[in-house]
């Protein structure tokens, strides 16, 4: 009972380690390439290339393969994101009022 239980445990901690690694994935390819260049970070191919190996290496379950794919991602998401999201600037959400400009309300 106690080894199933480990089981379940790694197999969520595998399924949270891929979506991990996706999300880090997807947000490198949504990000400008210029913004790499900005923030003086690897440029935009170079992570996706390390982060799409350690999608493909969290997928299949290569233990130690698994592990730098980690921390490859854990140095995006801790590094480079918020550099290039702070040169990006925050997105812009909907359902702001017609006079809003880029730096607030127009009307004051």
């Amino acid at each position: 009972m106690l080894v199933q239980g480990f089981n379940n445990l790694l197999g969520w901690a595998s399924i949270a380690l891929v979506l991990f690694t996706v999300f880090a994935f997807v947000d490198a390819a949504i990000r400008r390439q210029d913004a790499y260049r900005a923030a003086d970070k690897q440029k935009k191919s170079f992570w996706l290339i390390i982060l799409g190996l350690a999608v493909a290496v969290s997928v299949y379950g290569i233990l130690f393969l698994q592990i730098f794919g980690l921390i490859a991602t854990i140095v995006y998401m801790v590094d480079v994101r918020p550099a290039v999201k702070e040169i990006t600037g925050p997105r812009r959400r909907r359902g702001g009022s017609s006079s809003d400009g880029p730096y607030g309300p127009f009307n004051r």
